[in-house]
């Protein structure tokens, strides 16, 4: 039997074919016309316990643009590990589909999924990782700047999924990633210990801090996300407080370069984490990477499917 290969996080892909996604994302971008059915008479499903806009619509289209087809699993569908388990699910639907994309709260479940399909599993969103949105933001920076060499990227906000995912795909790429939480929110100390042990081997450099101003000082792209993330509200009013001073606005985008890109995984709660003027300055490229999951996720499907 084969050995299934599936996306679950950022360490299920290597540095040099991080290169070769970007490369054929970069062609697929550039004439589409020469992949139509590429995955012709492919199925993949959708198996989606949260909410999304993004991640199924860029998956969907993604899969219709390659000639295959994609069935949309919702919350009420399934009920994975109430009406049946898990591993039962995950052995059935790999006998009907040849990919499929996962999109769960805890990232055991994406695991435990993955390790009984027969087909490549995605994450399409964890507790834990956002692999396919920090895939997408690392092709966008280097379309934008033309690579990522010397690159300073800086992160301001909640240590969540996307942070952990930019964090680790930085290391994995060699490049400067800066980042700025209250201290009561900051990232688990062992993951950081880990990730610069990792980074001396690739040339990255890692720098924590609670100043935001700090962070972004010399930044190529600075980036925020969602206070409180979905299925987290309780305690949000708290925690709203504690994170106002982690708003990205203009006088803080204005401590990076003076060509500093502005990013967001969005949805974004404007007034929040980014003021209203940052998401329509000349420094955002938040459509561009809204536009670029499809591009990225096309390239991967192709990949994962051998073709």
């Amino acid at each position: 039997m084969k050995t299934v290969r599936h996306l679950l996080t950022t360490n299920d892909i290597s540095a040099g074919e991080v290169r070769e996604l970007f490369k054929m994302t970069k062609q697929m971008k550039k004439k589409p016309a020469l992949f139509r059915n590429k995955l012709g008479g492919k199925t993949m499903g959708l198996i989606f316990e949260k909410p999304s806009t993004r991640t199924w619509i860029s998956f969907q289209a993604g899969m219709a643009q390659l000639g295959g087809s994609a069935i949309y699993l919702g919350p009420e569908d399934i009920h994975l590990g109430r009406r049946e388990a898990i591993k039962d699910v995950a052995r059935v639907l790999s006998r009907y589909l040849d990919v499929m994309v996962y999109r769960t709260f805890a990232h055991n479940r994406v695991e435990e999924f993955a390790e009984y399909s027969n087909v490549p599993v995605i994450n399409g969103l964890s507790d834990f990782s956002h692999p396919c949105q920090a895939l997408t933001d690392f092709f966008t920076i280097e379309e934008k700047i033309g690579g990522l060499k010397n690159l300073k990227l800086a992160y301001v906000g909640d240590a969540n999924n996307v942070f952990l995912s930019l964090l680790a795909l930085s290391v994995k790429m060699g490049i400067m990633f800066s980042y700025a939480t209250p201290e009561e929110f900051a990232p688990d100390e062992k993951n950081i210990r880990q990730k610069r042990e990792l980074a001396r081997q690739t040339g990255a450099k890692i720098e924590g801090s609670f100043q935001p101003e700090e962070a972004v000082k010399n930044a190529d792209v600075v980036y925020t996300d969602v206070w409180i993330s979905m299925g987290q509200e309780e305690g949000a009013v708290e925690k709203r407080k504690q994170f106002m001073n982690f708003q990205v606005s203009m006088p803080l985008l204005k401590k990076a370069k003076p060509n500093v890109l502005f990013m967001h995984c969005l949805p974004a709660r404007r007034g929040e984490e980014v003021t209203d003027e940052v998401l329509e300055s000349k420094h955002s490229i938040v459509f561009d990477q809204a536009e670029n999951r499809m591009h990225v996720q096309k390239a991967l499907l192709l990949k994962l499917l051998g073709k």
